[in-house]
């Protein structure tokens, strides 16, 4: 298993599935395409609200909102250089692995998006 899968093996219950690719639907009518977004809002994990409730019972004060760091100790996961290297070669960083604080903002940007593409419902804030 893969840093970015035990990550969202931590936030995503273990009876959350990632949402399968849409497929257009031969002949969508108007009342199948207005019930769309309302399925897909209850898959949709609130990633905010999982990390926040973390947070407040960890007795570290983590800032998880722009650190790729404090993210991975909340998740009670190894954040060392060398786990985060691991990680940028998993999400394919093309960045020098020696900046590690371009790299670092690259992780958390990176991740989160992961985290929306999967089911997760994230801030656009956290995106950018």
């Amino acid at each position: 298993m893969g840093i970015l899968s035990t990550i969202f093996s931590k936030i995503f219950p273990s009876s959350h599935a990632a949402p399968a690719p849409t497929e257009a639907a031969p002949a969508a009518t108007p009342a199948a395409a207005a019930a769309t977004p309302a399925v897909a809002s209850i898959q949709q994990i609130d990633v905010e609200v999982i990390l926040n409730g973390m947070a407040a019972k960890n007795s570290q004060k983590l800032n998880w909102k722009t650190s790729i760091v404090d993210l991975m100790k909340l998740l009670d996961l190894d954040s060392s250089l060398t786990a985060r290297k691991t990680l940028a070669q998993e999400l394919h960083f093309s960045g020098d692995t020696n900046d590690s604080a371009a790299m670092n903002i690259w992780l958390h940007k990176q991740v989160m998006i992961k985290l929306a593409e999967n089911g997760g419902k994230v801030p656009d804030a956290l995106k950018s």
